[in-house]
């Protein structure tokens, strides 16, 4: 029926996989727990062996990346539907696989999405940038999802069937972090693969440094451009991903904007940093990284 695949890096995974393993116990349907380690240090490795000895633990020696990773999983699972979970995820859902259950034999042809949601207590400040992004953009219940299926879509807790992951898989020339799953999910849209999102959530157990949310952002945005100066990608995508249509609308002002985050950069990752989340001000951070990787990469076109 089901196999539960986990991407890890750096993280222990002991309470989730303590939660999940009591709820397959419990589960009237077969299922399996596939752990793939994506390169960690090795003191991570050490914790995780010993709660995942009673489950398939593969140990890679070199990181390959958020999307080939996922990828990985399709040589060594058995059953027809993949449950993809973040290894940060906690379950607080006591019927957190039922719920699955349930849904995939109502939708059995749909790539689900169950959600995240975030700590309603406010982190320290030093955290605090990557919580609000969390609790205003990412945790959404399902009537809200299910507006822009396709757009919505999140790797941290989702179920695809098996048949469908092996035709469309998640794009590994994207390497560094970011936007893997903007393209998976357009990918479903352009074959016509439906998405159904549910209410069935998992907890973010880890939240980033303001910091290293910020760097990872710039990763995020500049695979982003990548993709874009790509010839043969469908200028749809455009459609799905909010940064770019705010970037295309406002394209003819694209020279005010780089002039203006060029003197004000310093200043706003400054005032990120230290945990100040206005999520203009990070909108427009967002905005302003973008234009200047692609003013970079279309230099470097002009160039060769």
């Amino acid at each position: 029926m089901i196999s539960i695949c986990i991407p890890i890096y750096n993280f222990n995974i002991t309470p989730l996989v303590e939660r999940l393993s009591l709820q397959m116990k419990q589960l009237n349907e077969a299922t399996e727990l596939i752990l793939i380690d994506d390169g960690s240090k090795a003191i991570y490795k050490t914790d995780n062996e010993q709660i995942a000895h009673q489950h398939t633990y593969i140990p890679l020696e070199k990181n390959i990346g958020r999307a080939a990773i996922r990828n990985r999983f399709l040589r060594h699972t058995q059953y027809d539907y993949l449950l993809f979970l973040d290894c940060d995820s906690l379950v607080v859902n006591e019927g957190f696989l039922s719920n699955y259950v349930e849904a995939i034999k109502a939708y059995p042809k749909s790539v689900l999405c169950g959600g995240r949601e975030y700590s309603t207590t406010p982190p320290l400040r030093e955290k605090m940038l990557r919580w609000k992004y969390g609790i205003l953009k990412e945790s959404k219940p399902a009537i809200t999802r299910n507006k822009h299926p396709h757009a919505s879509f999140m790797t941290n807790n989702f179920v695809v069937p098996k048949e469908v992951f092996q035709s469309i898989h998640f794009d590994e020339s994207l390497v560094d972090y970011g936007h893997e799953d903007t393209l998976f999910g357009f990918e479903l849209k352009k074959h016509n693969i439906p998405i159904v999102h549910c209410n069935n959530p998992i907890l973010n157990g880890d939240l980033e440094t303001n910091k290293v949310f910020l760097t990872n952002t710039e990763k995020g945005i500049a695979n982003l451009a990548r993709i874009l100066q790509k010839k043969e990608y469908d200028k749809d995508l455009i459609h799905d991903v909010t940064l770019l249509r705010v970037y295309y609308k406002f394209k003819s002002f694209e020279w005010l904007i780089r002039f203006k985050f060029f003197f004000l950069k310093p200043l706003l990752r400054n005032f990120l940093n230290r945990g100040y989340a206005n999520l203009w001000i990070f909108d427009f951070y967002k905005l302003g990284t973008l234009s200047v990787q692609l003013n970079e990469l279309q230099k470097l076109e002009r160039d060769l």
